[in-house]
């Protein structure tokens, strides 16, 4: 074999252990752990199928990349539990809070404002965080580990030490007590609200009974996921990348016009 050959064959066998080398940076080391909580559009259940917008994302962009998701369903707040004790390594859909910040990585994926929310009456509007608080008439329920930044904890809190406030294990829970006249008003997304009353048909023909109103204390922020800071480093700089091409694609903004009429979405959902 001429000197050429020899050379020409050790750079073609770089080329593909350097190739080869570039594939396995581009997998992820381990299945990646996903625990969910049903969220309107953004996470489904169906029997025991896990879809939804995040989720069906997620499996098709992970395909692609050599990276395996693992969805477990479960109670809202035991999934923020699990990201802040290390064993989510995604936190999807969230709210960027500060708390969360030091846990994790968070790519924005669209804007949300949450909202609030009750059956239509004959009550005047409330205006503030404050004018909720003087109206001790007013029963509020709530989803255990719902966050929308500090003054919503704090006017949550508040509402607590009142005595007036309701803690509920999932959305469908909170629609339940509104149709029934046990509380009065929800802080939520309105999207939340409108897929579990897609969901469950004992609360049918109640979307459009619904009032929605937004508040200063509630304002526009951004809502995605968080890469857990538990990963390996190159599992964080995978997942990062690929969530940033999916919040750069508009695709989870898609996903809401395609679940939601615009009324719903006006007010509650825009593109980031």
């Amino acid at each position: 074999m001429s000197r050429r050959s020899i050379v020409m064959r050790t750079m073609f066998t770089m080329l593909l252990a350097a190739g080869a080398l570039q594939a396995a940076a581009a997998e992820c080391s381990r299945d990646i752990a996903a625990p969910v909580s049903t969220s309107g559009a953004s996470v489904q259940v169906e029997g025991t199928h896990i879809g939804g917008i995040y989720p069906d994302l997620l499996r098709n962009m992970g395909a692609r990349n050599g990276c395996n998701f693992v969805f477990t369903l479960v109670p809202r707040a035991r999934q923020v539990a699990m990201y802040k004790d290390g064993k989510a390594d995604l936190l999807v859909p969230a709210s960027r809070t500060p708390s969360r910040d030091l846990l994790g990585t968070f790519v924005p994926m669209i804007g949300h404002r949450a909202m609030l929310i009750s059956v239509e009456g004959q009550r005047a509007p409330i205006t503030s965080a404050k004018n909720l608080l003087e109206r001790r008439d007013l029963r509020v329920a709530v989803v255990r580990g719902f966050d929308y930044g500090e003054q919503y904890m704090a006017l949550v809190n508040e509402l607590s030490k009142q005595g007036r406030l309701f803690i509920e294990v999932d959305v469908v829970a909170v629609a339940r007590l509104l149709n029934a006249g046990s509380a009065d008003v929800t802080i939520m997304g309105p999207t939340l609200m409108a897929g579990a009353i897609r969901r469950d048909q004992r609360v049918n023909g109640m979307q459009e009974k619904l009032r929605m109103e937004a508040i200063p204390e509630l304002p526009w922020h951004e809502s995605g996921a968080y890469v857990s800071h538990a990963l390996k480093p190159e599992d964080q700089r995978l997942l990062v990348d690929m969530l940033e091409k999916i919040g750069r694609s508009n695709l989870v903004m898609d996903g809401y016009r395609r679940y939601f009429t615009p009324d719903v979405l006006t007010n509650s959902v825009r593109p980031r």
